[in-house]
């Protein structure tokens, strides 16, 4: 005989970990600090410069 599961348990765990996946995902994607964000943006400006530096007239 198998064992009994109580499926509203179950249903809400599911819920809570779906919402910790989404939450990681979100932190992963927009956790970015302020010094992070700078860094990129001169490195995303140096490289224009610089591909701007290479184009020929």
């Amino acid at each position: 005989m198998s064992k009994l599961v109580n499926l509203n348990r179950f249903k809400k765990q599911k819920a809570r970990d779906d919402k910790r996946r989404a939450g990681d995902r979100n932190a992963a994607r927009h956790g970015v600090s302020k010094s992070e964000k700078d860094l990129a943006e001169a490195r995303r400006a140096k490289a224009e410069r610089d591909l701007d530096g290479h184009e020929k007239e």
